[in-house]
């Protein structure tokens, strides 16, 4: 069956309207940042706590919040989610202070991690495997490449023009009628009894975020300082015990049994590299226009429509191509474009013109972003047993949160050892040329993965792609 039923639309609607709003706060704040830094006090490295916060409580807990919607009930969780994003999205907009913004981001990351498991969980159960989910997850795929772009775009119109806290507002009419809908339309899944492996979302939390905050303030405080190293050292222990407990545990909330398929363990750490990059292209695009270029924030997000329209074109072709060329060769192919894009970047200087220096390569880089992401999720949940497809959509997730955390920690040390002589529009974009070079190495090493393990198999999956 190629086509959505009119049973299956409404499932499809609030899932992606729900993963919309997810995905649009991870980039909604990125152009408003400057506002938020003058408005609250936000230290220069403090201000990179305002995306960390939620992105660290999001992938360390999503684990957890995959079991729990197994154990407890997909529908019962993906309202609970909602009603905890949506009431700290209440209070991060009304928020007085750094510290009251940063502890409601991170609650607001908690509610993503409890609803991000759920949508595509919903997907896979209501969907079969084939054609019809292929399509289905396009869209989903879809929903997370363009929805990022666009919260780049509103974001800085929103901090021109009315308020960055603007941003957060607008997911408490939408959370709302999300919640409503789903008592509506969402069948609830059988209960299953089981235990909630706390051993695995505390250590997966601690054990990210202390890498990300290690990395972090390497950049101020140096490698050899004695709270940089324990915190580092620590990070690396607590995901070894991470991934100990989940080999001992009865329940774990990663099996490892996924990893043991080569597309799906493929798909993980492509999908890591390449968030890695994408998140830092992000972020240092929004500081080189408005640093270097001197664009206004509302004129920055929509210097972001060239990135935002070819990912929107990339993406709703992706069913389309995905039957022409397959899912693997789809992925290569977005992989080497983003490739080819994020090296051109790395060029730009003080004085680069933006049409060609950086809105002619956003173009590549948003059609890697359309044609990359949904193949990347079609792999990384291929083949899973219906009993694993929570966690299996946890983990890839984990993957994008993970890969945009430590992705941006890696870039912003790339950024700070880029050096620091010159007058200082030259020095930002000497710096933000640095970052993209390593956005650039992160991508090459994403598309030896994926040639290496998702392309073959790919291939022998063969009709399911077509």
């Amino acid at each position: 069956m190629n086509t959505i039923t009119s049973r299956q639309m409404p499932v499809l609607l609030i899932v992606l309207v729900s993963y919309l709003m997810i995905v649009l706060d991870i980039s909604i704040v990125i152009t408003g940042l400057p506002k938020i830094q003058q408005g609250l006090g936000f230290s220069p490295t403090g201000l990179t706590w305002v995306q960390n916060a939620y992105t660290l409580a999001f992938g360390g807990l999503l684990l957890l919040g995959a079991r729990a919607g197994d154990i407890l009930g997909r529908r019962r969780m993906f309202i609970v989610g909602l009603g905890l994003f949506t009431l700290a999205s209440l209070a991060i907009g009304i928020s007085q202070s750094a510290a009251w913004l940063l502890c409601a981001r991170a609650i607001q990351g908690v509610g993503a991690a409890i609803l991000a498991p759920s949508t595509l969980a919903l997907l896979t159960t209501n969907f079969r495997e084939g054609p019809e989910r292929t399509r289905a997850v396009g869209y989903y795929g879809a929903v997370a490449g363009v929805g990022a772009s666009v919260g780049l775009v509103l974001g800085g119109i929103f901090a021109d023009w009315l308020s960055w806290r603007v941003g957060f507002f607008i997911n408490l009419p939408i959370g709302i009628a999300l919640m409503l809908g789903a008592r509506c339309y969402l069948e609830e899944t059988p209960l299953r009894p089981g235990q909630l492996d706390l051993a695995g979302a505390v250590s997966s939390t601690l054990g990210m975020s202390a890498l990300v905050y290690g990395l972090v303030r390497s950049t101020t405080s140096g490698w050899s300082d004695p709270v940089t190293t324990t915190s580092l050292v620590a990070g690396v222990m607590l995901l070894v015990f991470l991934v100990f407990n989940e080999w001992r545990a009865k329940q774990p909330i990663m099996p490892l049994r996924l990893f043991a398929n080569r597309e799906r363990a493929g798909a993980y750490a492509t999908r890591i590299l390449f968030l890695g990059a994408m998140v830092g292209f992000w972020f240092f695009t929004t500081q080189y226009l408005q640093g270097v270029l001197g664009f206004s924030p509302s004129q920055a997000g929509v210097a972001f429509l060239p990135t935002t329209l070819a990912n929107f074109a990339a993406a709703m072709a992706v069913p389309w191509l995905t039957r022409r060329v397959g899912n693997g060769r789809l992925l290569a192919a977005g992989l080497i474009l983003a490739l080819i894009g994020m090296a051109w970047l790395s060029q730009v200087m003080a004085h680069t013109p933006y049409l060609v220096g950086v809105a002619l390569p956003m173009i590549l880089i948003g059609i890697g972003q359309g044609c990359s992401l949904s193949p990347l999720t079609v792999a990384g949940i291929a083949g899973v047993a219906a009993e694993d497809a929570g966690a299996a959509s946890g983990v890839v997730n984990v993957a994008h949160q993970l890969g945009g955390s430590l992705g941006l920690g890696i870039l912003v040390v790339v950024f700070a050892a880029a050096g620091s002589v010159g007058e200082a529009r030259a020095v930002l974009a000497h710096r933000v040329a640095a970052s993209y070079a390593g956005g650039a190495i992160m991508l090459a090493l994403a598309l030896v993965f994926a040639m290496i393990l998702i392309v073959p198999c790919a291939a022998q999956r063969g009709g399911l792609d077509s």
